[in-house]
Formats: structure tokens, sequence, C-alpha cells
């Protein structure tokens, strides 16, 4: 049987030599997938290896520029049977695909393909978010990360800290002494990406977004971000924003939290693990950088952050061809080259235990552009998953999101009272979730 060479095989796919192109055409399917910019990029250079690797097929890569698009997208061209073969959605995404049985379950296509694949070997963080409640992986994992925090060192240091700030009391000690020291942002914020502010700072604090243990016991699940430590953070952004402490940054304001960053107008921020790589290369001349995990608050006892980033999903309705060059495909990105690859140009993490420790092994981690980025991997696996640390489960999230962001807004821009705004945004984020479950009646997620 063929074998997946980051789970355990003994091929090696850098050595296949290409033949004459076959007498029939290659077979082409479509990959929809919801990321742009420099990680468009590095897809579409994917996309080019596998083709040159192989005369068998060839895979058309396709970007939706955000995930929310790319999973809009994908559901109305299942209902015009124009879908992708491949499609790449994200943890927000993952009961939308799971109720809609649209797709094939990435263990039956392998099978059936004839790839052998050890899925234990997967880290349990990364698989649990896109498997049943039984353990069968549905989607093939791919790009995934978590929230970290990014800091110029050298401005730390022009005002006495020296070292990764660990608590948030920290972080506004120090944006305060920025402050003082003429600078004029000290922390980049974007109030459009609450996943870092809002779901990965619940994770790291033990919190609920939902109850149902975040939605994973059931449909009828009502969000609770109104209620705990959440809300009083959202006070304290508003606080550290009116301070000027807290700054914009974001495509509205201009200018981006990781541009601000990378050009050092802004001294620290929060962004995925995934932007590592985007950091390091354009970060200015002269400019030196860390990562470091989440802060907590003071007292806190930290617990595992989230899963972010997106899983593979094979779409039903394409031919055996088709589904042939998609289990190619898989089984060509899970490669230890590959994976290495993909982790080195990034900032994503491994999603094997064995692709992890054979980059560790070679001391990837110890090298100076890539060092940090092991950080992701503490941070998942900081302890076991709690009720409220395994992710979140709940229908049309994209829409939960979006009110959790206007209600951000609202409190920064509008001075909106904080428990108002939030109280608000769940009262319109339990009429999606009613709506979604009227959806499915009687279902239960698998």
């Amino acid at each position: 049987m063929k074998s997946n060479l980051l789970l355990g095989a003994a091929m090696t796919v850098g050595a296949i030599a290409l033949t004459s192109a076959p007498s029939m055409a290659a077979t082409k399917f479509e990959f929809w997938y919801g990321l742009s910019g420099d990680l468009s990029e590095r897809i579409q250079d994917m996309c080019k290896d596998f083709n040159a690797s192989q005369a068998d097929y060839e895979i058309v890569c396709v970007s939706q520029e955000t995930y929310e698009n790319n999973l809009q997208n994908t559901i109305a061209a299942f209902r015009a049977n124009k879908q992708p073969t491949i499609a790449q959605i994200s943890d927000g995404g993952v009961v939308d695909l799971m109720l809609s049985g649209a797709y094939v379950p990435v263990r039956q296509l392998m099978e059936e393909n004839g790839y052998k694949i050890d899925w234990s070997n997967y880290f349990s963080g990364i698989a649990s978010y896109f498997s049943t409640s039984t353990g069968e992986l549905l989607a093939m994992p791919f790009n995934n990360s978590t929230a970290v925090f990014y800091y110029n060192t050298d401005a730390l240091k022009a005002v006495g800290f020296d070292g990764a700030p660990q608590t948030w009391e920290q972080v506004e000690d120090i944006a305060r002494k920025l402050k003082a020291a003429g600078y004029e942002c000290p922390i980049a914020f974007d109030p459009t990406g609450q996943w870092q502010w809002w779901e990965e700072f619940s994770a790291v604090h033990n919190q609920p977004i939902a109850t149902k243990g975040n939605g994973f016991g059931g449909l009828d699940a009502e969000v609770a971000f109104n209620k705990g430590k959440f809300v009083d953070q959202l006070a304290w952004y508003k606080k550290m924003y009116d301070e000027g402490l807290l700054v914009n940054k974001s495509k509205a304001a201009g200018e981006t939290a990781n541009d601000s960053f990378v050009n050092a107008h802004c001294q620290m921020s929060s962004s995925s693990i995934a932007d590592h790589g985007f950091i390091g290369k354009q970060a200015k001349e002269g400019m030196h950088w860390d990562v470091t995990m989440l802060p907590v608050w003071e007292g806190t006892e930290r617990t595992n952050s989230f899963v972010g980033g997106a899983a593979l999903w094979t779409l039903k309705g394409k031919s055996a061809e088709e589904y042939k060059g998609a289990a190619a495909f898989y089984n060509f990105i899970a490669t230890p080259k590959q994976a290495e690859w993909w982790s080195t140009v990034t900032g994503y993490i491994p999603v094997t235990n064995t692709g992890y420790q054979a980059m560790v092994d070679k001391g990837f981690y110890s090298a100076a552009p890539y060092k940090g980025r092991e950080l992701a991997i503490k941070s998942l696996t900081f302890t076991p998953p709690t009720e409220y640390t395994r992710g979140v489960r709940l229908g049309n999230f994209g829409a939960v999101r979006k009110e959790v962001q206007d209600a951000i807004q609202a409190v920064l821009f509008e001075n909106k009272p904080v428990q108002q705004a939030l109280d608000e945004a769940a009262e319109r984020s339990n009429a999606i979730l009613r709506k979604f479950e009227k959806t499915y009646p009687g279902a239960t997620l698998p």
C-alpha cells in the first residue's frame, strides 16, 4: 500500500523522477482556499511543486481572499454543483461542513485510494477540532496555528524591560512607559481581529464562549461571552484605547497591525504564529523583535490556547480520478520535506508529533529566523484541553464573530457601555444560533 512519509513511511518524494507525459492529459481538480497576500503566494508555490512532482494530476488553486468568503462561496458552489474538489475551511466553519453532509471523510478518501495513515500521529488538539465526538478525523489538517504576542525587544529594553511580557499587568506597565518615552503606538490593536483578542484570551483563561462546552454538547448552546472575564477585558481594552496605549491598526485605519509592527510604528502586537515568517521577512532593517505566548492576568492558571487555521475538506460530487488527485495532494503536503518547507516559509506549526520532533531534532527551532515558533506548540499543549479550551462548535460561527467584532468597535469608537454592547451582541448571536438550529431540526453533532 502507499504510505504517508510524515507518518512513518520510507519513500522519498524528492527522488521521484518525472518521465515523459502520459498519453492522456493530467486530471485537473480545484482547490479553493481562504488566504491572501504572502500566505496565498506560498500556497501557489505549493501547488506548483505538487504539479511538478508528478504528471497524473494538475491541481488548480484559487484564492477566495478570506476564510468567510471561501466558506460562503463553497456552499454556493456546491448548491450549483460547481464545487471544487478541495476546500480549505477554517475552525469557524467546522459545524457548517459537518452537518452539511457535503464531504467525503479524509480517512475514507485515503483508504480508498491506497494510503495507509497513522492518524494517531496528528496532534490531538488539532485533530480533535476537525473530528467527530468519537475521534474520526473528517478533514485533513493543513494550516494550523495559535495566537501569540509579538514585541520589539529594543523598544522594551529602552524603557527598562528585558524579557518577554508574561502578564497583562506587565503589558500595561510597559505600554505606559513606552508612551511616556515618546512612542506613539505602544500596542497595535486590530478591532477586526477578535480571534486573538477575544477567543484566544478566553481559552488561555479557561473562559466559556458558549454553554454546553462551547457548543460541543449540542446545537441548542447559547453564547456566554457577555459573562465572565472577557467583560472586564473589553473594559480594559477601552481604557487602554482612550489613553492612547492601545492604537487602532487595521485595513480600515490605513495600516494593519502586522505592518505597523514590522515598520516599528507599534512596539507590541498580537497575531497568529503563522505571521512569524512574514514578520521575519518584512521587519525593518536593524529591528529586533521576539515572540511569546499570550499574556494572562496575574493569579490566572493558564490553560491551553485554541487551534487556529484550517483543514482541507474533500467535497462530494466529484469523479474518482479527482479524488485520486486529492489523495495524492494530501500525501504530498504531509511528507517531511513538504511539511518542513511549509512551516519554514509561513510559521504554521507541524501537525504531527513526528513532524514536529523531526524539526526539533534538526535544530530548526534553535535557528535565529525560526526561534520562538515552538512556543505555539507549547501554548497549544500547555494543559490537556478543558471543556472550554478544546475549541468552539457553533453553527454559523462567522456571523457570531462578526457580532463580537461589532461590539468591540462600538465600545472603542462609539463609547457604548461594555456590558450593554456585549449583551446586545449576545442576543443577536443567540438568534443566529437558533436560526441555525432550525435549519437542522433534531440533528446532533457527529
